[in-house]
C-alpha cells in the first residue's frame, strides 16, 4: 500500500461523486475536501446541469469547504480529486491555501499539476500545495474512458 488507508478511504468518496457526474452525464470527476479526516467539502462536475463552465468538481467541492469552515482559507485541507486538476482549478486550489492535493490520475490534454503545465511546481505563487497521485488510478481513467467511449458511441 503506498498511501495510508484513510488516502484510499476518502478518494473512493471522490470516485463515489464521479459515479454521480457520469450518471448525469457530466464528465465524471469527482472531489472531496478532508480537514482533520473528515469531509467537509464534495463536489463532482455539473457543467452541463449548471450550464457553468466553472462548475468543476474541485470547484464546487472548495466552495463547499469554504462555507463549512467560514473561511476563504482551507489551509490544513487535503483535497482529493479523481483526475488531475486543470489551470483554473489549480489556481483555485492555491488561491485557498489547500495543503495536500491527492489525485488518481493524469489529464494529458488539459491538466495543470504535472501533465500539460506544473503550475504548483513552478515556484511564482504565494503558496505551495503538496501533490500525490496514483490513488485508484486504474478506477479513475477505467470510468472516464468509458464515459468518453459512450459519447463517441452515441454520436
Amino acid at each position: 500500500m503506498l498511501f495510508d488507508e484513510n488516502k484510499y478511504k476518502f478518494m473512493f468518496e471522490a470516485l463515489k461523486l464521479a459515479e454521480i457526474a457520469y450518471e448525469e452525464d457530466e464528465i465524471p470527476i469527482g472531489a472531496v475536501v478532508v480537514k482533520d479526516n473528515k469531509i467537509i467539502g464534495r463536489g463532482y462536475n455539473q457543467v452541463e446541469r449548471l450550464n457553468d463552465p466553472t462548475a468543476h468538481a474541485e470547484i464546487l467541492a472548495i466552495t463547499s469547504a469554504a462555507n463549512t469552515l467560514e473561511s476563504k482559507k482551507l489551509d490544513g485541507c487535503d483535497l482529493y480529486v479523481t483526475v488531475e486538476p486543470c489551470v483554473m482549478c489549480t489556481g483555485a486550489i492555491t488561491l485557498s491555501k489547500i495543503t495536500n492535493l491527492y489525485f488518481a490520475t493524469y489529464e494529458p490534454k488539459t491538466g495543470a499539476c504535472g501533465s500539460v503545465y506544473n503550475i504548483p511546481d513552478e515556484n511564482k505563487l504565494n503558496h505551495k500545495v503538496n501533490i500525490y497521485s496514483g490513488i485508484y488510478e486504474l478506477e479513475a481513467k477505467n470510468i472516464m474512458k468509458n464515459y468518453f467511449s459512450m459519447k463517441r458511441d452515441a454520436k
